[in-house]
Order: structure tokens, then C-alpha cells, then sequence
């Protein structure tokens, strides 16, 4: 596949590829293309296997445009819309490996489902006794 057009919305990097069939990702998924003003997003190149932005230090592969998981998870999306969590010290606290959940988070890797409520679970127990203190 390759893309031939972009364009962004509120949550959204958007693209077209050249058979006209559109795609989406999470710009969750891109926090540097999340955080850009328009003319920074505007300012990329096409290049043979994805697109560049050079002002950004950001590259997307045009592959990335069909992977299943465009949109995170619930899970996902709660670490990556609050970087103030100490993914590490979240995973101790559960007795889980850090490193295996911020490739959860990231996509590198796919919890089951029981492991992923699991941590669903553990985010919600945490929210409670923040509430309760």
C-alpha cells in the first residue's frame, strides 16, 4: 500500500492510498504529531516507504496504515493520554514486568484478554483509593 494524501482531524491522521481507499490512526499513537500546530503537520514529505516529517523527527510507514490496532485500546489510552504515570512503578505494583507493559502500551506486544483486564483492573482499584484518600 501506499499513501498519497493526508490529512488531519481532532484525534486523527488520516490518509489515502492510491486505490482511493481511506485509513486512520490515533495521533495517540504519534504524541509529537498530536502536540503540532497545523503548519508544523503540513510541512512532510512522501517518501518510498512512508511519510517524513523533518521539523518533527517523526516518520510514519505507509504499512502503519493497516495495521489492526489504528485505534488504542482502553488500556493504551489510558497510559498514553496520562504520561504522568509511572509506567514502571504501575507494573511493580501489579507484580508485572515494566518493560512488558510499555510494549503493551506501545503496540509492540498484545496482552491477552484476561491480562488486559487485569490491568483495567488494577487502574480502576488504583482510581478508588485515590478517590477515598
Amino acid at each position: 500500500m501506499k499513501i498519497t494524501e493526508i490529512w488531519f482531524d481532532a484525534e486523527y491522521l488520516c490518509g489515502r492510498d492510491e486505490e482511493g481507499r481511506e485509513y486512520r490512526q490515533s495521533l495517540l499513537w504519534y504524541p509529537k504529531l498530536r502536540m503540532a500546530n497545523d503548519e508544523e503537520r503540513g510541512q512532510y514529505t512522501f517518501g518510498l516507504s512512508g511519510i517524513h516529517w523533518r521539523g518533527l523527527d517523526e516518520d510514519i510507514s505507509f504499512e502503519s496504515f493497516g495495521y489492526e490496532d489504528a485505534e488504542p485500546s482502553a488500556m493504551q489510552r489510558f497510559f498514553l493520554t496520562h504520561k504522568e504515570i509511572n509506567v514502571a512503578e504501575f507494573a511493580r505494583s501489579m507484580g508485572m514486568n515494566p518493560t512488558l507493559l510499555r510494549n503493551y502500551i506501545n503496540g509492540f506486544k498484545k496482552p491477552s484478554e484476561e491480562r488486559e483486564q487485569e490491568i483495567m483492573d488494577h487502574i480502576h482499584k488504583l482510581g478508588r483509593e485515590m478517590v477515598a484518600a
